[in-house]
């Protein structure tokens, strides 16, 4: 892969009564990534965005992973796009390096697949997020949160928390989530997504 960082995105929504909602499983795998690399997150320069630069995972012989930015956009969902493009720009990373972590519908609970470019689904943060990059052509860690229970807005579920039942599930989420992640920055997406397709 080319050199240079990595644009890890986490898709959320900022405030502590959204912390927990079904939609903020991005903000919670890109805390972890900071979490497990003792990252910080601070004020992104020039964007309304709290960022962190971390290093993930280690190499052969314990030399320090693939370099990122993990980023959280602060203007909620739908308009995480400028955020997101205005990132880029600043590091000078290029949409092939940008990874996008985010909630998926279409998924079961637990679920998570990999991929890269394609639509959005109907998710409204990746349709903002293509239409300032200008192409659907980024990586995408879509993280499987169900359907909605009977004839519920999908709307209204996505801003739901998980169940008790559930917590235990989503937690695992996260931090599969973030592995994910570290396996696709390192190995690439085909081996990445011949892992992670293969065990959930």
């Amino acid at each position: 892969m080319a050199h240079g960082p990595w644009l890890v995105v986490g898709l959320g929504n900022p405030g502590t009564s959204y912390a927990d909602n079904r939609h903020n499983l991005g903000f919670k795998v890109v805390d972890e990534l900071a979490r497990r690399f003792g990252a910080t997150f601070t004020a992104a320069r020039g964007a309304k965005g709290s960022a962190a630069r971390a290093r993930l995972g280690t190499g052969p012989g314990g030399v320090p992973g693939p370099a990122a930015i993990l980023l959280k956009p602060m203007s909620y969902m739908n308009r995480s796009g400028s955020v997101v493009a205005m990132t880029a720009t600043y590091f000078a990373i290029p949409t092939q390096r940008i990874l996008v972590v985010h909630d998926d519908l279409d998924l079961d609970l637990g679920r998570i697949r990999l991929r890269f470019g394609g639509g959005e689904g109907g998710h409204n943060g990746l349709r903002d997020i293509s239409t300032h990059l200008g192409t659907r052509d980024y990586l995408r860690v879509r993280l499987g949160i169900g359907r909605p229970p009977g004839r519920m807005d999908p709307a209204k579920f996505v801003l739901r928390s998980f169940t008790a039942q559930e917590r235990d599930e989503a937690d695992l989420l996260v931090a599969r989530g973030a592995d994910a992640v570290e396996e696709t920055v390192q190995q690439g997406l085909e081996a990445a997504q011949l892992r992670w397709h293969t065990l959930t």
